[in-house]
């Protein structure tokens, strides 16, 4: 199976942090895995996107013409890469930042008040956490204890203070998807 993922938000929210996480708790799964990062040369608050492509085979290409989801992050990524999504697709929103999402029957969307949800754990910072928990939960590209296993990894060694705060934040995430309704 191929899970291929494109993310999408402004620089400083996290973006590409959770999709090289995402990559290597995929490669500690054992599977193929392409990273394929992007940013505007201004950094915090330009566009960041990066697409992430697992499978159980090899992966030929970084490019997604149609992603078979996306996490957008905010309303600049809703609005460019929303119409993207392949029908029968999965699109991770964040309501807290993104206002009305068009109506597309064809998708399994889930509407998460990310920002809000970071504020509550305690940190700003975490959108993406509780973002990348979501998905996995949802979609099942990689066990959530695969993504907690790679924050050390990922993490700068300066960081690994914040494993914990990182931790909860998936959780989070991943709770929130267990109890939101499918809306496709």
């Amino acid at each position: 199976m191929t899970h291929d993922i494109f993310m999408a938000g402004f620089g400083g929210q996290g973006v590409l942090l959770i999709g090289n996480l995402l990559a290597y708790a995929a490669m500690a799964e054992g599977k193929q895995v392409c990273y394929f990062p992007a940013y505007g040369v201004e950094k915090r608050g330009g566009a960041a996107t990066c697409t992430v492509i697992v499978s159980d085979s090899a992966v030929g290409s970084p490019v997604i013409g149609r992603p078979g989801s996306a996490l957008l992050l905010n309303p600049m990524a809703m609005e460019k890469y929303y119409d993207r999504i392949r029908p029968g697709g999965f699109c991770l929103i964040n309501s807290s930042m993104v206002e009305g999402v068009g109506a597309r029957s064809d998708l399994d969307i889930l509407s998460i008040p990310a920002n809000d949800m970071a504020l509550e754990a305690g940190d700003a910072r975490l959108v993406n956490m509780i973002a990348i928990g979501a998905y996995a939960e949802r979609v099942g590209a990689v066990a959530l204890a695969s993504l907690k296993e790679a924050l050390a990894i990922t993490l700068p060694e300066r960081n690994h203070r914040f494993i914990p705060m990182n931790i909860q934040a998936l959780d989070m995430g991943a709770s929130f998807a267990r109890q939101a309704v499918v809306s496709a």
